[in-house]
């Protein structure tokens, strides 16, 4: 597991805030905020999440059949804030052996979800909406679209959208398990909401978010 801050848009290493600049810096990115070495999950990691979110936690609730937490990953520092979350989950495919899935909440700029997408931009693009959605969720107990992204690698299933002014997206490996999405019937529920109480069921750590550096 990393154990130092990464760039969000690729992985890559980070020069740290200095007397010149106050800012994280990627080589390739300049200026970006950091994304944390992913947290394997509990509820105390869950809370201290909580704490600092300033974009939503989002998490499929129910979880399908077989499903499990296996993780938490933010982007920002104590002075930001975590300005990008992701929760990953784990469980049996619809079609095959196991499958993953990152739900990753973020302000636009930040490039979370673009990277683990396999996207050379930090956001999914101005055309990803131009047509019919592909897929109808349940967000905090209203209806949301999302579309299904093309030119990704073929390993991967991705589907993005808009929730409370952020960008949502849901990335599915292998791509065979994107076909959840659209036919699971998912609801979100924002984790940081405190009028809830959920029982969590906790697996092992997922090891998509610890993704290797890519090149740029």
């Amino acid at each position: 597991m990393r154990t130092a801050p990464s760039c969000p848009r690729c992985f890559g290493p980070l020069h740290p805030p200095s007397v010149w600049n106050s800012s994280w810096r990627c080589d390739a990115h300049g200026d970006v905020l950091p994304y944390q070495p992913p947290h394997r999950p509990s509820q105390a990691v869950l809370d201290a999440l909580r704490q600092a979110a300033v974009v939503p936690i989002w998490l499929p609730w129910p979880l399908p059949a077989g499903w499990l937490v296996t993780g938490f990953a933010e982007v920002g520092d104590e002075r930001t804030g975590a300005r990008a979350t992701v929760v990953a989950v784990s469980g049996p495919s619809l079609t095959y052996g196991p499958a993953d899935l990152l739900i990753v909440a973020e302000e636009p700029g930040v490039g979370l979800g673009a990277a683990y997408a396999g996207l050379d931009g930090p956001d999914p693009g101005s055309e990803f909406d131009t047509g019919p959605a592909n897929a109808k969720i349940e967000i905090c107990g209203h209806p949301g679209a999302l579309w299904c992204l093309k030119g990704i690698p073929p390993d991967r299933a991705v589907y993005v959208g808009e929730a409370l002014g952020n960008w949502l997206w849901l990335i599915a490996w292998p791509a065979e398990a994107g076909c959840l999405i659209p036919l699971a019937q998912l609801s979100l529920r924002d984790l940081r909401d405190t009028d809830q109480e959920l029982d969590l069921p906790f697996g092992a750590f997922s090891p998509r978010l610890d993704d290797e550096p890519r090149e740029v």
